[in-house]
């Protein structure tokens, strides 16, 4: 029997590790925390995931969707609150589309369950990776409790440890021209907890991504199964006047909520003493190339880790299964060319969500409250509803679509401009109100057109 090694006990890995066991693989998964089903494990840096289509797809083709679906939440739209508490709804994409949201936690233990039951896995916890051979497919490994050493070869092995790989930095960093970059971004981000009412219902719409946009810095939500919202603000560490550095003190704390997010504030009046509760953490971009080398490949993070502002990470990753395993298919077990296959075709891809992640994040702190961009998206919404076939809106494609990454964003980029010149030639607030906006859309994309 054909094995192999995947260090990483994550999503991916776990995912991974049951698509291997479909193609016959003999599956030994290694992971250097404790069990997440069993260890008492802070939620520190658990952001909620989205879960969208790409993820439902890669979900589906091993048959495990319905299982993933009984910890998800479909979320319809964002509803944006101003500094008045008032609120605004913009779908993401016509009606009845949804993303999910999945605690970390939550879908993390779910799938290492499913890779035990469905894929026959073997799960070794507390092994951290020490050393890699490349060539051969033996990776060294240390027990975190016993110190216990250990080497395990197979016949591939699949590097699923995240962003900060450990089989990449021991192995493939080590190559001659191997290249590799890691880039920080200046904002930090921090949880917040809000609970369930007493009789554990929701203290805001549940069926929605709640963000507080503020300019240079903004507070999201997203709801958990239990009638809590996972809440993240996402921030400047320093230089800023609206910066972590310039809250430190409890006072500061729950005077910040008090005026910037009041509506919050009201449903959460002690924030400040919950503040200490998630740490302060980073946010960083990891592009590296190439993700094949001997007998080992990088997938998700170790791959290709973004920041989560279009909630594609865990998507994108997800991706990488499902376009190995279609590639296993084209190519029976010449894993050389599936291999090569895999990192030519997903390293745009990956680079792409990177970029799309970063401008998003832009579009979400900055612009989801502007007038012009809310107008902006009216429009374009209305477009892809009189013509799916001729316009499909960027996040459309991201979200509810297999597009790969890259064609997306580029398309993306067309259309943005497109609608924009059509924008400042036309009074498209005026046109909404009397009704003719239907004619101008006909104009530009009408049979002849």
């Amino acid at each position: 029997m054909k094995t192999a090694t995947i260090v990483g006990a994550g999503l991916v890995g776990s995912l991974w590790a049951v698509y291997l066991s479909k193609a016959g693989f003999k599956v030994k998964i290694y992971e250097k925390r404790p069990d997440i089903r069993t260890a008492d494990i802070s939620a520190g840096k658990s952001i909620n995931l989205a879960l969208s289509e790409r993820g439902w797809k890669a979900f589906s083709t091993v048959g495990i969707a319905d299982e993933i679906r009984k910890i998800a939440i479909p979320m319809y739209g964002r509803t944006m609150h101003d500094l008045e508490g008032n609120l605004t709804f913009q779908p993401y994409g016509k009606e009845g589309q949804a993303i999910y949201s999945v605690s970390r936690g939550g879908i993390n233990a779910k799938m290492m369950e499913i890779a035990e039951k469905v894929g026959n896995a073997e799960i070794h916890c507390n092994e951290q990776c020490t050393d890699v051979d490349l060539e051969n497919g033996i990776v060294y490994f240390e027990n975190t409790i016993t110190k216990a050493k250990s080497e395990v070869q197979s016949d591939l092995v699949f590097a699923t440890d995240g962003a900060f790989s450990a089989v990449r930095y021991k192995g493939m960093q080590q190559l001659n021209r191997f290249n590799y970059e890691q880039r920080y971004i200046e904002d930090g981000y921090r949880e917040i907890l809000l609970p369930a009412n007493a009789d554990g219902s929701y203290k805001l719409e549940k069926n929605t991504l709640h963000i507080w946009p503020r300019g240079r810095f903004m507070l999201i939500a997203l709801p958990n199964e239990d009638g809590s919202f996972t809440c993240t603000l996402f921030m400047p560490f320093e230089e800023n006047k609206n910066s972590f550095e310039n809250l430190k003190t409890r006072d500061q704390v729950d005077q910040f909520f008090k005026s910037t997010f009041p509506d919050f504030h009201e449903l959460m009046p002690d924030v400040a003493d919950t503040w200490e509760d998630h740490p302060l953490s980073s946010l960083a971009i990891v592009r590296c190339y190439p993700w094949v080398h001997g007998k080992v490949a990088l997938m998700g993070d170790a791959a290709h880790a973004t920041v989560p502002f279009y909630g594609q990470g865990m998507n994108c990753g997800f991706e990488d299964c499902s376009v190995m395993w279609e590639l296993m298919q084209e190519h029976g077990d010449d894993w050389k060319k599936i291999l090569d296959e895999y990192q030519i075709s997903r390293k745009p891809n990956g680079d792409a969500v990177q970029d799309l992640s970063l401008d998003n994040y832009y579009v979400m702190r900055d612009f989801v409250g502007d007038p012009e961009f809310l107008l902006q998206k009216k429009f374009e919404l209305r477009i892809s509803e009189l013509y799916p076939e001729k316009y499909l809106p960027l996040y459309s494609q991201v979200s509810f679509s297999h597009i790969p990454y890259a064609e997306a964003y580029k398309k993306g980029k067309e259309q943005d401009v497109f609608i924009k010149d059509i924008m400042a030639k036309n009074d498209i607030s005026a046109l909404f109100e009397s009704g003719k906006i239907d004619g101008l859309i006909h104009e530009y994309y009408g049979d002849d057109n």
